[in-house]
Order: structure tokens, then sequence, then C-alpha cells
């Protein structure tokens, strides 16, 4: 169980769910972020309404999202090799977590935007500001603290994504769960990478949390 080799695959293990996971989230939130704000705005109630835009992106979104994650990463397989080169390791499996995970940002996103209490949005436009003003100087930084736990949300969800990953090679603590665990009755190592996705999940969570709270200007 704690033989060197194993020790070592299993920190090789850990740092790539660590790399997939936060380059994933960093790349999905570059495209989630700004749909979830399009979604925001272009809404029939929102500062500068575009239905027909607001209806395509979410036919789009919802299509996606509605895609079970292990058939959306069979399914990408041919754009993977693309952009990759291969479909196998911790970095061509960013390539289908990001596709999976930005539509699912795009909506916490949306929906943390339109927490924003409407009084303060009509405000700023009485004084004059721009859509983007109001979007960069108030929807943002008033939905800060459901931004911050929607993060924390999505890295988890993208974190657990990443463990499915391993039944096509794609590396990290799944792939070594799935390899020893499942292929090889080996329980043991199994169990082990169970509790290290636990402690990362239980730390992100944490980590989370207690950012939302301080960037809460209410406490």
């Amino acid at each position: 169980m704690f033989d060197p080799v194993i020790v070592k695959m299993l920190a090789e293990g850990f740092l790539e769910t660590l790399y997939m996971t936060f380059v994933s989230s960093a790349v999905a939130y570059l495209l989630g972020l700004p749909l979830g704000i399009v979604l925001v705005v272009t809404d029939k109630g929102g500062i500068r309404p575009i239905p027909w835009l607001n209806w395509f992106l979410g036919v789009v979104i919802n299509l996606l999202r509605s895609v079970p994650f292990l058939i959306l990463l069979i399914t990408v397989i041919p754009i993977t090799r693309f952009i990759t080169g291969t479909t196998l390791g911790s970095t061509a499996t960013i390539v289908p977590l990001v596709i999976a995970a930005a539509p699912f940002i795009a909506r916490l996103v949306e929906s943390s935007l339109k927490e924003v209490d409407k009084g303060v949005i009509e405000a700023a436009q009485s004084m004059g500001a721009s859509p983007l003003q109001i979007v960069f100087k108030v929807m943002l930084p008033e939905a800060r603290p459901s931004l911050i736990v929607g993060s924390a949300i999505a890295v988890t969800t993208i974190l657990s994504y990443s463990a499915m990953t391993g039944f096509v090679g794609g590396g990290g603590l799944g792939d070594i769960a799935i390899r020893y665990g499942y292929y090889r009755y080996q329980t043991g190592i199994m169990l082990i990478t169970v509790v290290l996705l636990v402690i990362i999940v239980q730390v992100l969570q944490e980590l989370g949390m207690k950012l939302a709270k301080i960037s809460d200007k209410r406490n």
C-alpha cells in the first residue's frame, strides 16, 4: 500500500488532478463569465435587451448542459485531438472539461447577477452610467459574494468531472482509482484516491465560503 512507487503515483495523480481542475476552471471562466453577463444584459428585463441573442445563447447553453459528461467526453474526442494532438493525459482532459463547465458557469453567473437589487442598477442608470459601467462597477461588485460561492461550486463540479475522465485515460486520481480499484480490485488504493478527492473538495468549499464572507459588505 505504501510502497514508494505507489506513493509517487498517488502524488503525481494528486498534482495532475489539481492541474486539470484549476486550469480548466480558469479557461471555463474566461468563456462562462462573459456568457453569463451577456445572458443577463440581453434579457428582456436587462439593461440592453436583445431577445434573439438571449434566446440563441440560452438554447446553446442548455443543449451543452443537457449532455451527460461521459457522453460529451467521447463526442468531443476529435476536437480534443485537433487542439492538443492527443486524447490521453491531463492536458487533453482540459478540453472536454472546459466545454462541459463553461455553460454551467454561465448559468451560475447569470443567477448571481440576477440577485443584484434592481434599485441599485436603476440608480446607476439615472446617473447616466453606460451599460459597461453598470456591469463592471455595479453588478459584478454587488454580486461578488454570490459569484465566489458559485466559483467554489463550479470548481468542485469540475473536479468531479476530472475524476470521470479516468475512463478514457485522462490521468489524475480518477484514472488511478479506475485502473487499480476497478480493473485490479485493489480497493485500498481506490479508497486513498477517494479520501484525497474528498479532502480537495472540502478545502475548496471552505476557502470559497470564507472568501465570500470576507467580500460580503453586509457583514
